[in-house]
């Protein structure tokens, strides 16, 4: 009778299997929600088929643990008041969600306006006018890159400077 070589702690030093697939979809979800695209290709990074990634999430959607609504209502929720709608549209196409299920989502989003959630971000962010150009355009290209539209951008700069 051989026995297995042990390390100082006692335990055998035999090597460990790596997780199941489900184990990992498991562990993956309890951190975070993730849409069923974004999950099948992190998946399929541990080398499954397409077919044992499918079995795997048809499993965990049927058990209530992924929801691609649930996801893009909590994406929306998180990225709310930082970034413009169309931001936000842009961020769920990406993470593959499709179209009816990320419109559902941005629904919460109409009965806000954008320029007073642009205004809003703005006085968090700069919370005093520009004092020149450079400054103005660098607030101006702030919203941009949140998303906003040009027209809002422009109209946020002109509130801030009439009240300034």
């Amino acid at each position: 009778m051989t026995r297995e070589p042990e390390d100082a702690s006692g335990k055998t030093n035999q090597p460990k299997e790596p997780p199941s697939l489900k184990a990992a979809a498991i562990r993956m979800l309890a951190r975070r929600d993730y849409g069923r695209a974004e999950l099948a290709q992190r998946l399929s990074r541990s080398g499954a088929t397409a077919v044992e990634v499918e079995a795997v999430l048809d499993e965990m959607a049927a058990l209530g643990f992924l929801s691609d609504a649930r996801f893009a209502e909590s994406l929306v929720r998180q990225k709310q008041g930082r970034y413009a709608k169309r931001a936000i549209a842009h961020t769920l196409k990406e993470r593959g969600l499709d179209r009816e299920t990320a419109e559902a989502a941005l629904s919460a989003l109409e009965t806000i306006d954008e320029a007073d959630e642009a205004l809003a971000l703005w006085k968090k962010r700069f919370g005093a006018p520009p004092q020149d150009e450079r400054e103005r355009n660098r607030q101006l290209r702030f919203l941009l890159s949140r998303g906003y539209s040009t027209a809002v951008a422009f109209k946020v700069m002109k509130i801030v400077q009439s009240e300034g």
